[in-house]
């Protein structure tokens, strides 16, 4: 059997779980948790995002429907993982430090609520952006790297970083618009 064939993957899936839970591990856990350390550099943090989805897959393998080949699935499952991990955890130092500095700021709580909406759909986006550019951008907003440091840890050119920062605050905008033009 090979990654790219999808109807094989399904049917071995569902016929025998156990061994197609156990080719994967063993053909892609070691490639997975590399590309999770590129975004995170924590090993272990990149190893335990790996293992959830690993666990994702066996408790859906029953209804698991993939329309691609099984690779890409798990690379986007990983990375949208990665990405979670450090906007919740931006998230849960802005919630530290604001207890800290609290002040009244004259907001009401649902405009507390439209922006915990608005952070929502801005995760969504950035989670549905192409693999490099989402990835480039949560290193520059949610990690504060800037762009030589990003440039440099991905092994990419700065030019490269200032472009897919371009690129994902075009599509942010562009969403962003037609997500307040429906409503």
């Amino acid at each position: 059997m090979h990654l790219s064939d999808v109807d094989g993957f399904s049917r071995l899936i569902k016929s025998n779980p156990e061994r197609a839970l156990q080719y994967l591990y063993e053909s892609q856990y070691e490639t997975l948790c590399k590309q999770v350390y590129l975004i995170l550099k924590d090993e272990n943090v990149a190893e335990d995002i790996v293992q959830e989805v690993f666990v994702e897959v066996w408790k859906k393998r029953e209804d698991l429907n993939i329309l691609t080949s099984i690779e890409p699935y798990l690379k986007r499952a990983c990375r949208n993982r990665a990405l979670n991990y450090i906007r919740d955890n931006a998230i849960k130092w802005e919630e530290e430090s604001a207890l800290l500095d609290q002040e009244d700021t004259g907001f009401t709580s649902e405009q507390y609520m439209n922006a915990d909406d608005l952070n929502k759909e801005i995760q969504t986006i950035i989670s549905e952006m192409p693999e490099k550019c989402g990835i480039v951008f949560s290193l520059s907003r949610y990690e504060e790297m800037n762009y030589a440091t990003i440039a440099k840890e991905l092994g990419i050119s700065v030019k490269t970083v200032e472009n897919q920062i371009s690129k994902a605050l075009k599509i942010l905008r562009e969403q962003i618009y037609k997500k307040v033009k429906i409503e």
